[in-house]
């Protein structure tokens, strides 16, 4: 079993900590559908040292969604030591998480993310002052790099164990791929074989094969599953199988899809309002629809839509549309 700190998952599938995505709406149904660990998309320190309203409600922890690592980001030392104290004191989190593999421009150039990667010593002394002022188990999530040229990952993993961190998750990529390419997992193997906190593999896993597959080649103690999640937490519930029994679960009917993805509508609505959550919702329906027979017809529709009650009657209509036509079945 995946174990960080005093904290115990109940299998060893995480959910990463998406920007946008892994708002309480999205991450319960994750929970729901059997996740180890869910992580909240990350706050910045600044923000939550500003105590803006917005930011405050991203630090929310619905307590049926623990256990729950919120991630945070920042450049300067102090701030960021200041806001991990914010997430100690002041919330049901169980794990405060460091984000080193952010690869945006707006985050990198507050010296924040991904440009820490550069700089073993500055993980060390920011990961050392984190731990010292918090009770929390405290976590790193990175990239294995800045670039090619700059592949930093065991070094970067050994500096966090060094300063008390309590795992470490590593994606497969540098900074300078974003999200294109291979994951190296061979470097995430490298990084288990170098420390002995728990590490975490992340990186192209898009199917429960591909975790196992993760798994065996890396040796890692838990699998991160991101994108391959979006609009499909099916992915999270049969790769949770999979891995305990060997046996592959068929993948959900339309019908099945498209009645969670107003559970999560329903929920972001309940978060944010309805004008707000339909509108944001309109990205993960894209996800949702995604393989499914017709799905471009309607994409198109829900694009325009603002209103919580015609989306459901669209997405409905499609459904019986389906179901008329006998395509309810998985593809």
């Amino acid at each position: 079993m995946l174990k960080i700190g005093d904290i115990e998952m109940k299998n060893r599938v995480v959910l990463a900590p998406m920007a946008g995505v892994c708002n309480p709406a999205f991450r319960l149904i994750a929970k729901e559908f059997g996740t180890g660990l869910v992580c909240a998309e990350m706050v910045s320190d600044k923000a939550i040292l500003h105590g803006n309203k917005r930011t405050m409600e991203m630090l929310f922890v619905d307590e049926r969604e623990k256990p729950l690592s919120l991630q945070i980001f920042g450049g300067d030392r102090e701030s960021l030591v200041e806001a991990a104290k914010v997430v100690d004191r002041q919330t049901n989190a169980d794990i405060i998480d460091i984000n080193m593999g952010c690869p945006v421009p707006k985050v990198t150039k507050c010296d924040a993310g991904a440009r820490w990667l550069l700089d073993p010593s500055k993980i060390y002394e920011m990961v050392s002052a984190v731990v010292e002022a918090v009770d929390k188990p405290v976590t790193v999530k990175m990239r294995i790099g800045w670039d090619d040229e700059h592949v930093y990952a065991v070094e970067n993993a050994q500096a966090v164990e060094r300063a008390g961190g309590s795992a470490v998750s590593v994606h497969g990529r540098t900074r300078e791929q974003l999200y294109t390419g291979k994951a190296n997992w061979d470097i995430i193997k490298d990084v288990k074989q170098a420390v002995s906190i728990p590490v975490i593999g992340n990186g192209d896993v898009f199917s429960p094969e591909d975790a196992r597959r993760m798994l065996d080649h890396t040796g890692v103690d838990g699998v991160m599953i991101g994108r391959g999640a979006l609009g499909n937490p099916w992915m999270l519930y049969r790769t949770i199988h999979y891995l305990t029994t060997g046996e592959l679960l068929p993948e959900p009917d339309a019908a099945e899809k498209i009645r969670i993805a107003i559970v999560h509508m329903d929920r972001l609505i309940a978060l944010k309002g309805e004008s707000t959550a339909v509108r944001e919702m309109r990205k993960h329906l894209a996800w949702y629809l995604k393989g499914l027979p017709g799905a471009a017809r309607v994409k198109d529709v829900i694009m325009e839509e603002t209103d919580r009650d015609n989306m459901v009657r669209i997405l409905g209509e499609y459904v019986r549309s389906l179901e008329d036509a006998g395509e309810t079945v998985a593809h």
